[in-house]
């Protein structure tokens, strides 16, 4: 496999989302990393700050999009919670058991997401050589790379 970076000017379709040199061409090096991101942008963001093959692109892509998707799940939870912890406050008495409930499935739905942080850190570990776990972790530390 070749790294997206070993290719010049080859022809191969740089124009074309998801090839090796739209990933090296396209990259606007002010783009920031967000902590709620979609896969596209942190792909190839990551992609060039880690100097990812294109093995390695592939692979990131599913951790990146199940931590979306586990992102987007958090997101519901909390709505939902939020509405569990107004129906506490709304009747004429306080109904401390909703307000638990509430704050329960937000504390549950935190530790998930948590956790498939932890679960998404590990695959990238896994799937990286050295030198760019050095580069990762240096994005982490900086606060480039929100998890």
């Amino acid at each position: 496999m070749h790294s997206f970076r070993s290719h010049g000017s080859c022809g191969c379709g740089c124009g074309r989302p998801g090839s090796h040199e739209y990933f090296r061409h396209h990259h606007h090096p002010h783009e920031e990393f967000a902590g709620g991101f979609g896969v596209r942008r942190p792909l190839r963001f990551l992609a060039w700050k880690l100097d990812l093959q294109e093995s390695q692109i592939t692979a990131l892509a599913s951790v990146l999009n199940e931590l979306k998707t586990e992102r987007a799940q958090a997101a519901v939870d909390d709505r939902r919670a939020l509405a569990t912890l107004a129906d506490a406050v709304q009747g004429e008495s306080f109904d401390r058991d909703k307000a638990s409930e509430g704050a329960k499935l937000r504390s549950q739905s935190a530790e998930r997401l948590q956790q498939k942080v932890v679960d998404s850190l590990a695959r990238m570990h896994a799937l990286l050589e050295p030198e760019q776990r050095e580069r990762l972790a240096y994005l982490l530390r900086t606060g480039t790379l929100m998890m």
